[in-house]
């Protein structure tokens, strides 16, 4: 029975390789950093990790999850509602909420998980969901996953945006969902327009503020924040695998009611396990940390601006953007896919780890490597990493 797709897999995967599609994982040997040692060997500085605020090794988050370990067990063998809630994680749920300027929070495994249990509790066939067309792949399978109508939306343009909000107006309930960052170009957004219309056509927001939550606005609470609309954002999902410690699971932050629903009603909540406890209190004392502090979120802010101003003076096209993802374009070149994985290889024997991505992860034609910055990287070693690529550049003849 395996023969067929066996023989048809093979042929697949090898058209990938020779397109230059085909995405290798390296295998690194050491923690999370912003110097990683990978299998071959080498020592190598870490600007594609979503480890924004250096803590996914940070002393005090270990520590928080070794102590839990002794305290709280292992794990909970249990979903939530059956005998999978101890007390830490309700201190988790009201810190996260308290965090993010929302009524209450709830645990996920993942934020993929949020994203897959948001809409379909609220949402029927009668209602609507109005999408931007570059949101996460976990927010188009949870609204897979709804009956509601489908408004797909071109990427942050609010004529469009206006005009799908004016054809959706039949509808029960409408919610209007948008990554807060989206992940392969570092675009914000537009939160502050989006709120605006929402509020004119009755529509609620909900925002996937993963790569934002902990560094975006004044005091890091995300794009919400940093656009100044905390009160007018209805539904908030985020992961704690990022910027807050870089482990796993999130949470959707809300009104009340609607945790409340979701408690009831979210099925990739009802039927998952807890959240594992030792990552709920490393999770704690990160958001205990940046509640006291914007030390990290600062730092992260300058570097990432340090980094654009030093690559664009170098000659490479940039994405323009206020956010440590800074996507180095290849699209003008006719070998982008190639070129860019060839760039990635090149510049992992000068000590920098970087990935290339091209087709389907992004655009035909917009073929980038994505470079991460961290609150964890020092002067030298953006140095390091922007004398790599103007090597690679000039040898490659990407820049003059």
């Amino acid at each position: 029975m395996y023969g067929k797709i066996r023989t048809d897999l093979q042929k697949e995967l090898q058209a990938l390789k020779e397109a230059g599609l085909y995405k290798e994982e390296r295998i690194i040997t050491t923690p999370q950093g912003p110097e990683i040692r990978v299998s071959t060997g080498e020592t190598v500085l870490n600007f594609c990790a979503n480890n924004y605020l250096g803590l996914s090794s940070h002393p005090k988050v270990i520590e928080a999850a070794h102590k839990c370990l002794d305290e709280w067990g292992y794990g909970m063998s249990s979903v939530r509602f059956i005998c999978g809630t101890q007390e830490i994680h309700k201190q988790l749920e009201q810190k996260a909420a308290k965090f993010l300027g929302k009524d209450d929070a709830i645990l996920y495994a993942a934020c993929f998980d949020a994203n897959a249990g948001i809409f379909e509790p609220f949402l029927d066939k009668e209602c609507a969901i109005l999408t931007d067309s570059l949101n996460h792949a976990s927010v188009i399978d949870g609204i897979r996953l709804c009956k509601a109508q489908r408004f797909i939306l071109d990427h942050m343009n609010l004529e469009d945006y206006e005009a799908k909000l004016k054809a959706s107006q039949g509808a029960k309930y409408r919610i209007f969902a948008t990554d807060g960052v989206f992940s392969m170009d570092g675009d914000i957004a537009p939160l502050k327009d989006v709120c605006a219309l929402a509020e004119k056509y009755d529509t609620m927001v909900m925002v996937d503020d993963s790569h934002a939550t902990g560094f975006m606005g004044k005091t890091g609470r995300g794009t919400h924040e940093y656009h100044d609309v905390i009160d007018k954002v209805d539904l908030i999902t985020t992961t704690f695998g990022k910027a807050l410690g870089g482990a796993s699971g999130g949470c959707i932050a809300g009104p009340q009611e609607m945790i409340d629903w979701l408690r009831q009603k979210s099925r990739p909540y009802l039927f998952s396990n807890t959240l594992a406890p030792s990552v709920v209190a490393g999770t704690i004392a990160v958001l205990d940390t940046l509640s006291e502090t914007t030390e990290l979120r600062d730092k992260l802010e300058k570097n990432q601006r340090m980094f654009r101003k030093m690559m664009t003076a170098a000659g490479f096209d940039l994405r323009r953007g206020d956010h440590p993802i800074v996507p180095i374009m290849f699209g003008k070149f006719d070998n982008d896919a190639p070129l860019a994985q060839e760039f990635a290889s090149k510049l992992l024997a000068e000590g920098i780890y970087v990935i290339g991505f091209s087709h389907p992860v992004v655009p035909r034609g917009q073929a980038r490597i994505r470079v991460q910055l961290s609150a964890a990287h020092e002067e030298e070693h953006i140095h390091k990493a922007v004398t790599a690529f103007t090597k690679i550049g000039k040898e490659l003849k990407v820049i003059a």
